[in-house]
């Protein structure tokens, strides 16, 4: 495999880490559609229970909180992340109802039907689409909702190159109407779903990552495994400018029946 076609996952977790920690967001978005996407969601007091799993620093979670009622509970693996979104809420003031801890999204620490609203941006691949809503459908309340951005294709058809990467980056990208049927069997009924603008790629993820890569690669000079992660998200960026028409993240949004 060349390192153009890595994936990230084959790049240690320490230099992820420390790379996504100087950027708000770690996967394309905006504060407009963390709110548009809210907006479908309803019911949620000032006692509802939220879970934004795989939150990263909080870019989005702390959009929810300042939008939403309810107790939000950050949920990922990396503890830099988690020490970064309590520090993020703890400026914003919101600790008293904010707060991240350590933990896999495979074992969560949630009890049966204890969750309003499974929040989960960017991240929910790691576990994959389907598994995720399947597995977390038992911690949400009957009525409770799930809103989470997933890879897909926006045509049956689309170039080999870009193909090719996705199927070895993340096998189960699939089709919106796939997907749609897929959060369907899972249990919930398809509340919403639309397309993340363009800007939440270029201006808000991939822009913001340049003056990021410049000083990685001036800290870590000669490393070369820092060279080819550097690399590899330029070479993302680009494929993503080629080739947007075919693919990008989508909002989608179910209630647990």
């Amino acid at each position: 495999m060349s390192n153009e076609n890595k994936s990230i996952h084959e790049f240690d977790f320490n230099l992820i880490c420390e790379y996504f920690s100087n950027l708000e967001r770690q996967g394309p978005g905006s504060h407009e559609v963390t709110i548009n996407a809210l907006g479908f969601i309803g019911n949620l007091t000032s006692e509802s229970q939220i879970a934004d799993i795989g939150c990263g620093t909080g870019g989005q979670t702390m959009v929810l909180a300042q939008h939403a009622p309810g107790i939000i509970t950050g949920i990922d693996l990396f503890p830099n992340f988690i020490e970064l979104f309590n520090a993020n809420a703890e400026k914003l003031n919101l600790q008293n109802r904010v707060q991240g801890i350590v933990c896999s999204m495979n074992n969560l620490p949630f009890q049966k039907e204890e969750l309003d609203l499974i929040w989960s941006e960017g991240a929910i691949y790691n576990i994959g689409f389907e598994r995720g809503l399947n597995e977390w459908r038992k911690f949400l309340k009957v009525g409770g909702y799930v809103a989470v951005t997933e890879a897909s294709w926006f045509t049956e058809e689309r170039p080999a190159e870009i193909n090719e990467f996705w199927m070895d980056a993340y096998p189960e990208i699939d089709t919106i109407p796939n997907k749609v049927a897929q959060m369907q069997k899972a249990g919930y009924i398809p509340v919403a779903t639309f397309i993340l603008p363009e800007n939440c790629w270029t201006e808000n993820f991939y822009a913001l990552q340049v003056s990021v890569q410049e000083a990685f690669l001036k800290k870590y000079a000669g490393n070369k495994t820092v060279e080819d992660f550097v690399a590899n998200e330029r070479h993302e960026a680009q494929l993503y400018d080629k080739y947007k028409a075919y693919y990008g993240y989508v909002f989608y949004i179910g209630k647990k029946i």
